[in-house]
């Protein structure tokens, strides 16, 4: 399929499946349910789970095949996003030369940082680009305000009159895409489930499958061989007269261009942007996706992505009523205790669930949970096969 393998058509497909049916899947328990809470089928979060699975897909494509690790990526993140925004209050509010101006602009940026931080590797390769990253932070909250909004950061407003398509009557302007608007949604109501399919989310799905597909097109490639050559003997590159900087340089660039796209995403989903977008935390909160899902494989930024944007929007949402109401069953002295123990791993405290859960996969699932997902498959498969050999050893001939 569209020059994949048997295995990787199979993935791809998943990948699609999964995108299609999120409303479904992500909506198990009923309206009003006490298991309600844990419902993520809506619009916000479903675009969080897409634009950061392109995000971290990107990282991949870096920190992955070539080993190097940039705590910077969201400087492209927020100037794609910079981009975008200027895209619509200046250009058209149509998304999509929103989108490809970001993408231009993260990678030109991503090009710009990497000709300078690769001339170093390793720990300095690192700190140089959060070194980048934090400048570029310094000047979207404080140097470029007329460019940035500075703290405060841009959006659409009622004054702003784009080149084509604007608002005639004062209005102000939303992002849409030939005139159908991101915040369109469809619900469909079946017994107590209610199901939301959003327009803005399907067009952030469809950019992450053609992300994810391009993924897998480079890690086959001969370019991605190349790049898994950086990571494991730069100077047996060297010796075979090859650049090693060269093919890195590509995989930085390429990466920024996905972060661009996210950032572009992101403000077509909501035009709004600021500064704390370009923040060392968010260069920090990639790089956590990638490793929790698993560094180096296709579908592991992705599902690393999900599982934190899951934990920031659903175990934060749960405060001491809500710990009251499931532990009300408990005599009062004990509902109280558990109250307390519990508060500790949900609300503003998730953070501190989300490290023990890394810590946990780092010591104990190396390769993220693909590796976890893979151990588990090989464990019941081998089990499997054990049951019908021994059903096969127990059957008499005949």
């Amino acid at each position: 399929m569209l020059g994949l393998d048997k295995k990787d058509s199979t993935l791809m497909l998943v990948v699609i499946g999964l995108v299609i049916f999120a409303p479904f899947l992500l909506n198990p328990f009923p309206e009003g349910s006490a298991m309600a809470q844990f419902n993520a089928g809506y619009p916000d979060l479903m675009q969080r789970f897409v634009i950061f699975g392109i995000l971290a897909i990107g990282f991949n494509i870096l920190f992955g095949l070539t080993g190097y690790l940039s705590f910077g990526h969201a400087a492209f993140l927020g100037v794609g996003s910079y981009a975008a925004i200027w895209s619509l209050k200046l250009f058209t509010l149509n998304v999509i030369p929103a989108i490809l101006f970001a993408i231009i602009v993260g990678g030109f940026f991503a090009w710009v940082i990497g000709k300078i931080s690769l001339k170093r590797s390793g720990i300095y390769f690192s700190i140089l680009t959060l070194a980048f990253a934090q400048m570029s932070f310094a000047m979207a909250y404080s140097v470029l305000t007329p460019l940035t909004g500075g703290e405060t950061g841009l959006q659409i407003k009622n004054t702003d009159n784009p080149l084509i398509g604007g608002p005639t009557d004062g209005s102000i302007g939303r992002a849409n895409l030939f005139g159908a608007e991101m915040g369109n949604s469809f619900e469909l109501n079946l017994g107590n489930w209610v199901f939301t399919f959003n327009l803005g989310y399907y067009i952030a799905a469809l950019a992450m499958i053609a992300a994810f597909y391009l993924s897998i097109r480079i890690f086959r490639s001969p370019f991605g061989i190349m790049l898994r050559a950086v990571k494991s003997n730069q100077n047996r590159m060297n010796y075979t007269g090859l650049t090693p900087k060269v093919y890195t340089l590509y995989a930085f660039v390429i990466s920024g261009m996905y972060a661009g796209l996210a950032g572009g995403l992101m403000v077509a989903m909501d035009t709004q942007v600021g500064p704390e977008r370009m923040f060392w935390t968010a260069s920090g909160e990639i790089v956590i996706m990638t490793i929790l899902g698993g560094a180096g494989t296709l579908i592991g930024p992705v599902l690393g992505a999900g599982s934190i944007k899951y934990m920031e929007n659903i175990l934060s949402k749960i405060n001491k009523d809500v710990l009251h109401q499931w532990f009300a069953f408990l005599p009062d002295g004990l509902e109280d205790a558990m109250v307390v123990f519990a508060d500790i791993f949900v609300g503003k405290q998730w953070h501190f669930t989300l490290g023990i859960v890394f810590m946990l996969v780092v010591i104990f699932l190396p390769g993220g949970l693909v590796e976890g997902a893979q151990r588990l498959s090989a464990r019941f498969g081998r089990k499997k096969k054990t049951d019908t050999t021994d059903t096969a050893a127990s059957t008499p001939a005949e």
